[in-house]
């Protein structure tokens, strides 16, 4: 994003701009759910859903766009959805704890909340090209958000409520656009196969007028799986299924409130197989609260009797370290450090025997905490380390460059908006649940006191476990 600003010569910091220099506005789901570390870098963030705020923003600033920039930025902080992060002030105790965020005119509104789309069409792509990420591939929206409230997962808590696209006013017309282009079909969402409908848009897709398209599903419930879907799957080019199992332990499941057992596990595997497809992909956590090396020792368990059971599947392991995320019961929780010896662990275990094992980087993990959990105090690492090789010790190198800088004055591109607090406070710590949050000025779907309640219940869950054990 920086490099961006810079080769248009607009300067990086908003407080440095002028009259003649654009809005610089962002929004996605990072920013939706915190902001802080990029927000002074930015003029404008969009909160929440697209479909109505984007069209908002822009006939508001096309109205306004006479005006001054600093009444530009008023006019657009009145609008629900809208943060303007330069109107608004983080104050921090003696001891460097942020204690508030403040907004600095008393006409400015005290919280922000996000905009939630409710229109019975969800997004496709507008653009299929050779250069995406997925090449030639049209992405059509399934759902949005996910009912089944994993307590570490944004994409289901922060996206709240569980929205489904139309199948007859959706989710087909847009489907026969994008194959009017390409004959690559993508389905997303974080749930997909929980569209009350889905079956029937296999059973649309399975029609021989769509023989030589190639299909292809985001994650789905195992539970949800059966022999038509991955017998349809495989007929319209899927070489494999991809199910969230985020560890093989029944009770660490339970703690995160994955609604998954065993059984279900394995009868996925036995309809993949069955159905004629070739993989089955499968994704884990290590370093989830309250996790212990048993539970690791549960997963390589679960991995190597689905291997032997379903030895004709091409078994992946894709594996992440747990990064706590706003928004969610477990934004209290930091990074643990043994999850980077845990990472091995199944490295070792699952490779000989034939699992391909995709793990993320432990320290592209920390980075992403640093990015999740941190405030505006962030911003000038992120400026520092620019252009450095993009790894663990750049951001600690840049980390400690700005702790140890003393105050600058407020023109200079280094400001550091108060002293850094220490790595293991951003990064590691459990936080208390009365701490204020570096977003607490921004609504999400449910209320502080409700993410304690299932952060809570995750604590009981464990207890339980124990007992039971």
């Amino acid at each position: 994003m920086l490099d961006l600003l810079e080769a248009q010569k607009i300067p990086i910091w908003s407080h440095h701009r002028n009259d003649a220099d654009p809005i610089v506005f962002g929004g996605g789901p990072v920013l939706t759910a915190n902001p802080e570390p990029l927000a002074p870098f930015l003029d404008v963030v969009l909160l929440g859903d697209g479909e109505n705020l984007l069209p908002k923003f822009i006939d508001i600033m096309l109205e306004i766009r006479s005006l001054s920039r600093d009444e530009q930025l008023l006019a657009l902080a009145q609008i629900e959805g809208i943060y303007v992060p330069s109107l608004y002030a983080p104050k921090y105790s003696n001891d460097g704890q942020l204690i508030a965020i403040e907004r600095k005119q008393a006409d400015l509104p005290k919280s922000i909340s996000k905009q939630t789309w409710q229109g019975r069409t969800l997004s496709h792509s507008q653009v299929i090209t050779p250069d995406a990420v997925w090449p030639n591939i049209h992405m059509v929206e399934v759902v949005r958000s996910c009912p089944e409230l994993c307590r570490f997962c944004m994409a289901s808590y922060l996206t709240l409520p569980f929205r489904s696209s139309s199948l007859n006013d959706g989710l087909i017309p847009a489907v026969e656009k994008g194959l009017s282009t390409t004959k690559r079909l993508g389905l997303l969402g974080a749930s997909v196969t929980q569209h009350p409908q889905f079956f029937d848009l296999l059973d649309w897709l399975n029609h021989d007028r769509f023989e030589n398209i190639h299909l292809s599903v985001s994650s789905v419930r195992a539970a949800t799986v059966n022999q038509k879907m991955t017998t349809i799957l495989s007929r319209r080019g899927s070489k494999s299924l991809t199910i969230a199992i985020e560890s093989g332990s029944q009770r660490i499941r339970n703690v995160v409130n994955k609604k998954l057992s065993e059984e279900e596990i394995f009868a996925s595997a036995q309809y993949a197989q069955e159905g004629g497809l070739k993989g089955l992909k499968l994704y884990g956590i290590v370093g989830l609260p309250t996790e212990d090396d048993t539970d690791i020792e549960a997963t390589i368990d679960l991995l190597l009797r689905l291997k032997r059971r379903t030895s004709r599947l091409r078994f992946t392991l894709g594996v992440s370290t747990f990064v706590p995320k706003a928004h969610t019961p477990f934004q209290w929780n930091g990074v643990r450090p043994e999850a980077k010896k845990r990472l091995k662990l199944l490295a070792k275990s699952l490779k000989p025997k034939g699992i391909q094992l995709r793990p993320e980087s432990y320290g592209w993990s920390v980075i992403q905490a640093l990015i999740s959990r941190g405030d505006r105090r962030i911003a000038p690492v992120i400026a520092l380390v620019r252009g450095s090789q993009n790894n663990l010790g750049s951001w600690k190198k840049a980390y400690q460059a700005i702790q140890e800088k003393t105050m600058v004055e407020e023109n200079d591109p280094s400001i550091a908006f108060g002293k850094l607090p220490t790595w293991q406070e951003v990064i590691h710590q459990t936080w208390d649940n009365s701490r204020v949050l570096p977003w607490t000025h921004l609504e999400g779907p449910l209320k502080h006191e409700v993410l304690i309640q299932h952060q809570q219940q995750a604590l009981t869950d464990h207890a339980s476990s124990n007992q039971t054990t």
